[in-house]
């Protein structure tokens, strides 16, 4: 069966949303780069690289439904912030309107009676509350130790440099 037409055009809104939020995650490991936080830098990274998983988990999605993907020129993303706070704030911002737009998918996908896209989208909906737990808790360690207390934000550094890249949307092993 054909994706829905209107199925198919929130999901490729949300792919796109997808992709944006990935240069965001790769703009703000840049920063840290600058900051000399190469932990910071690498959480971030294996966040863009999320990302990139996930916008491709819907680019599949929507062609195997016969869909047409609507890739869009993407807005640019921010490339200051004024603290490592202020990264992690805008990380637990933006997983939240992630988590609103996939909601929004879903219930589309239900209003058209698209229960194959709505069983792919509730992947989504648990993937994102892992999102939004993770980048919470870093917002809370980082209130937590301050921003000017250097040895606890080097511990919180190493421990983020350990984070590595496994792709969500495959199979454990």
């Amino acid at each position: 069966m054909k994706i829905n037409t209107q199925v198919e055009e929130v999901l490729n809104k949300q792919m796109n949303a997808e992709f944006w939020s990935a240069h965001l995650y790769l703009s703000m490991s840049a920063y840290f780069e600058t900051r000399a936080l190469k932990g910071f830098a690498n959480w971030m990274k294996i966040q863009y690289q999320e990302e990139l998983t996930h916008a491709i988990k819907i680019f599949d999605y929507i062609n195997s439904r016969g869909g047409v993907v609507k890739l869009e020129a993407l807005p640019e993303v921010p490339v200051k912030w004024n603290s490592i706070l202020e990264v992690f704030q805008e990380t637990y911002n933006q997983e939240c309107k992630v988590t609103a737009s996939i909601h929004n998918c879903y219930e589309v996908a239900l209003a058209q009676r698209d229960h194959a896209a709505a069983n792919m989208l509730q992947w989504f909906i648990d993937e994102q509350s892992e999102e939004e737990e993770n980048a919470l808790q870093i917002v809370d360690q980082l209130n937590l130790i301050g921003q000017e207390n250097g040895q606890a934000i080097y511990h919180l550094d190493k421990e983020l440099g350990t984070r590595v890249f496994v792709d969500p949307t495959q199979p454990a092993a």
